[in-house]
C-alpha cells in the first residue's frame, strides 16, 4: 500500500471535497461505546466508511463506521464515528488510512478516544485517563516501509508525543466538573481476546495504567503528519490486582462507556472551546 500511499489519499480527498466543502480543525475518533458526542455535532455531512476510496469497513459493534463533518461547541470538527482495529485482519496502513485523509482535510489536531482495561489499582469503572506516554506492544507498525517525505520524516519524535497544553485542558476542565480523570500510560496490545491475569501482571509491572486494542497505530501517524494529539481512555472494566478481575463480555463494556460517556463529552468539548 505505501507505492502509491500518497495517490491513494489524495483520491480519497477528492471523493470527500465532492461531498463536502467543510473544512475542520479537529478531528475525533470515537471509541466503543463512546459514539454518543455525535449527537452534539451540528452535521454538515456524513458520509459511510464504505463509500470513500481506499477506506476499510468497521466490523466491530457499536462502531457505525461513518466520517461525520460539522461544528462542535462552534468550532469546526470531523468525527470518526467508529474506527478500524488490526484485529479485524486489516493491516496497519488501512487501520490509520483514514488519519492520512483527516490530515489532508487540514485538520491540526486529533482527539482520540477509547475504551481500556484499568490497569492502575487507584482506577475504577468510567474514570478517564488523560493519556501522557504509551507502551506499543503491537507486532506491526503502520510507519514500516516505504517513507514518502511527503507524508512525513522516516524517523518521527516520539518524545513529546502527546500535547502537554490539550493535557492541562483536559484535567482541567475534568476536575472543573467533577469528573474522575488521571493521566497516565496507555499500552496497545493486538487482542481480540481480553488479557490474561498474568498479562495486566506484567504491563502493570511495566509501568501502565490502562491497556486496549487500538489508538497507538493512529498516534503513530498524527505524529507522523506533525499533528498535536489528545488521548483519552475511559476505564471500562478493572483488571488490577487479578483479585478484581471479572469476566467481561464486549455488551458490559459498551455499557459501561455508553454510562460514563457524557463526563467524556464534557471534557472534549471544554478542550474545544479552552
Amino acid at each position: 500500500m505505501y507505492a502509491n500511499l500518497y495517490d491513494q489519499i489524495q483520491e480519497a480527498l477528492a471523493f470527500i471535497r465532492q461531498k463536502t466543502d467543510h473544512k475542520p480543525a479537529t478531528g475525533i475518533v470515537l471509541g466503543t461505546g463512546l459514539g454518543r458526542l455525535v449527537e452534539d455535532v451540528v452535521v454538515s455531512c456524513t458520509i459511510p466508511y464504505n463509500e470513500i476510496p481506499h477506506f476499510a469497513s468497521s466490523t466491530v459493534e457499536s462502531h457505525k463506521g461513518q466520517l461525520i463533518f460539522g461544528d462542535l461547541e462552534g468550532k469546526p470538527v470531523v468525527v470518526m464515528a467508529g474506527r478500524f482495529h488490526w484485529y479485524e485482519g486489516w493491516s496497519m496502513q488501512q487501520v490509520t488510512f483514514p488519519i492520512r485523509v483527516l490530515t489532508a482535510l487540514g485538520i491540526e489536531q486529533i482527539i482520540i478516544t477509547n475504551a481500556s482495561g484499568g490497569i492502575n489499582p487507584h482506577l475504577q469503572n468510567g474514570d478517564l485517563v488523560i493519556v501522557r506516554d504509551h507502551i506499543n506492544l503491537l507486532p506491526e507498525n503502520p510507519l514500516r516501509g516505504h517513507n514518502d517525505e511527503r507524508l512525513g520524516p522516516r524517523f518521527p519524535d516520539l518524545s513529546n508525543t502527546y500535547d502537554l497544553g490539550l493535557r492541562q485542558k483536559a484535567l482541567e476542565i475534568a476536575h472543573k466538573n467533577g469528573i474522575r480523570a488521571t493521566e497516565g500510560v496507555y499500552s496497545a496490545l493486538s487482542g481480540p481476546n481480553l488479557e490474561t491475569p498474568a498479562e495486566y501482571t506484567m504491563l502493570r509491572h511495566l509501568g501502565s495504567d490502562c491497556t486496549g486494542m487500538s489508538s497507538v497505530p493512529e498516534v503513530l501517524v498524527a505524529r507522523h503528519s506533525s499533528l498535536k494529539v489528545l488521548m483519552i481512555s475511559m476505564v471500562t472494566n478493572v483488571s488490577f490486582p487479578p483479585s478484581r478481575i471479572r469476566e467481561t463480555t464486549v455488551a458490559e463494556v459498551i455499557a459501561t462507556a455508553q454510562a460514563s460517556e457524557p463526563g467524556m463529552s464534557t471534557v472534549i468539548k471544554g478542550v474545544l472551546t479552552a
